[in-house]
């Protein structure tokens, strides 16, 4: 049947991981995803660290190609 839960390589991340990894997906800086989550930009960046640790991505840049690979956001016309 067609598997509705979390993708394999986001396996281990949280919900609020998962939340700011949408958001680093969809282009938005660290401070633009601390304003949308109603964070401190050092929580959005120690987010974003763990999110390299946890899915082994060497940058930021990973993190939007992985976000893309997992569903998370879709591309769209601009």
């Amino acid at each position: 049947g067609r598997d509705t839960t979390t993708p394999r390589p986001l396996a281990g991340i949280t919900a609020r991981e998962r939340e700011v990894l949408t958001l680093v997906g969809s282009g938005l800086t660290n401070a633009e995803v601390a304003d949308q989550l109603s964070i401190s930009i050092a929580t959005a960046k120690t987010y974003v660290t763990r999110l390299l640790a946890k899915l082994d991505a060497r940058d930021r840049v990973q993190l939007v190609i992985l976000a893309y690979e997992a569903g998370l956001v879709s591309v769209r016309e601009r």
